[in-house]
């Protein structure tokens, strides 16, 4: 389970149909962070850091989507290691990990609160 904390501070990421299901979009925070914005078929938003952490490129956004057991996830384009979208473990490595961020939709516009999500499992 995870749980997220609402600090009010959200960032307009674009419109939502701008994303189609099961594909990603990068997103630029105000101070410069990368998020990959994900949308799957059954309508949910997803926001992970955009940055692979096994090399260092900005690619997570042109990841391919699936999931894992019902799990969320997104397969880096670079190594192909898994990560949760969820959690943003990665589910093949358990050394790496991306931040994750709480994304919402609000009047057709995706939105990011810029503070990674703290996780409670």
């Amino acid at each position: 389970m995870t749980i997220t904390l609402d600090t009010g501070l959200w960032v307009e990421a674009g419109p939502l149909d701008r994303v189609q299901p099961e594909r990603g979009a990068a997103v630029l925070l105000p101070d410069g962070r990368q998020v990959a914005v994900f949308r799957t078929y059954d309508g949910q938003v997803y926001a992970v850091g955009n940055v692979d952490p096994r090399c260092g490129a900005a690619v997570l956004s042109r990841g391919i989507v699936g999931d894992r057991r019902g799990e969320p996830t997104v397969a880096s384009p670079m190594y192909k290691e898994v990560y949760s979208l969820r959690t943003g473990r990665c589910l093949d490595d358990p050394s790496l990990t991306v931040p994750v961020y709480p994304a919402r939709v609000r009047a057709g516009t995706i939105e990011i609160d810029p503070q990674p999500g703290p996780e409670i499992t």
